[in-house]
């Protein structure tokens, strides 16, 4: 090798030697929130940064902090952190937001109404950087629907007086038809897709001869098959409570409302012991007639065999059936 190329060979040892000695420092990494838009991909050892919070953040502590770029390549510590800012949650909507009143930046609202109401307004709304949001809440207006036409040969029944040539979704009405004939159906309503129950037939309608219930009669009614909307009473015999709807009605199907029931009393069936039974204490004895009307409470009195003391517990008549506690083993020891 020539002097000449062993110079040249040395020279650029030298020179790469120099270059790869030297450390810098990439871009800093930062948190979510910090704003990272002017940082460069390289820094020379020494140079500073300054830190900030992006827009819609707020700084965990002031003044900005500064980081260097020391000389191991890495920078310093800056412990900053970027908070989003809230936006109040409209207080009607509160109870939606799982106890939530606040919402963070960039956070988004949707917004939709309940079948039977259209949206009036826009169905997003975002969190701005500076505390609030892009749309006020919308409102959720009611379907209106036409005014119903009546049965042919009958009349509608507003539940709501209504006013105008339209009625809004939710709101409901009776057909009734001239005497003695009944509707197919009995109601309608407006509904969600804006439209109305169409008008039922009218048509007779005959209940057959009401039928008798156990324990109980009819009330001065004619055995005889009844009109729609005629009604008949039924009452238990004495001492039997009745369960249910007094009267009954011919329904506009041809069939009646449900009977009511009759319940029986009940006898406590005990020899010996005392009860609580209508406000008083009392020995079975002296309960005459031994007698309790369905639905009525009797408490009997347990023995506490550790204390030799009773304790009240109590049972319910039901329909001739008034089950004793087990705990019951006749008089306790103890004077109640």
């Amino acid at each position: 090798m020539s002097p000449a190329l062993a110079l040249l060979l040395l020279c650029q040892a030298a020179f790469y030697t120099t270059v790869t000695s030297v450390k810098v420092c990439g871009r800093p990494t930062v948190t979510d929130g910090i704003d990272d838009s002017t940082l460069r991909r390289v820094y020379e050892v020494g140079e500073e940064v300054t830190l900030n919070c992006e827009q819609g953040y707020l700084p965990s502590r002031t003044p900005a902090p500064r980081i260097t770029c020391t000389a191991t390549g890495a920078w310093t510590q800056s412990n900053l952190e970027c908070s989003p800012k809230m936006c109040q949650i409209p207080r009607p909507l509160q109870p939606f937001a799982n106890g939530r009143t606040e919402a963070p930046f960039k956070s988004v609202l949707n917004y939709t109404c309940d079948d039977g109401y259209v949206l009036v307004g826009t169905n997003e709304s975002r969190c701005l950087h500076d505390g609030t949001w892009s749309h006020p809440p919308p409102l959720c207006k009611a379907v209106n629907c036409p005014l119903p036409k009546p049965p042919r040969d009958g009349r509608i029944a507003h539940d709501k007086p209504v006013t105008g040539s339209t009625t809004k979704y939710g709101q409901a009405w009776t057909y009734e038809c001239n005497p003695p004939k009944a509707p197919s159906y009995e109601r309608g309503f407006c509904m969600a897709d804006g439209t109305v129950t169409e008008p039922p037939v009218c048509r007779d309608v005959s209940c057959s001869v009401p039928a008798s219930i156990p324990n109980g009669f009819i009330r001065f009614a004619v055995m005889r098959p009844h009109g729609y909307k005629e009604t008949v009473e039924y009452v238990c015999n004495e001492h039997y409570i009745l369960e249910g709807q007094n009267e009954i009605r011919c329904q506009n199907t041809g069939n009646w409302s449900s009977k009511p029931v009759c319940r029986a009393p009940c006898a406590v069936g005990i020899k010996r012991g005392r009860i609580f039974y209508n406000g008083k204490k009392i020995w079975i004895g002296d309960l005459k007639p031994n007698r309790v009307l369905h639905g009525e409470h009797v408490a009997f009195y347990c023995l506490n065999k550790t204390d030799k003391c009773g304790y009240p517990v109590a049972s319910t008549c039901n329909d001739g059936n008034l089950p004793i506690p087990e705990c019951f083993e006749g008089e306790s020891l103890c004077v109640f």
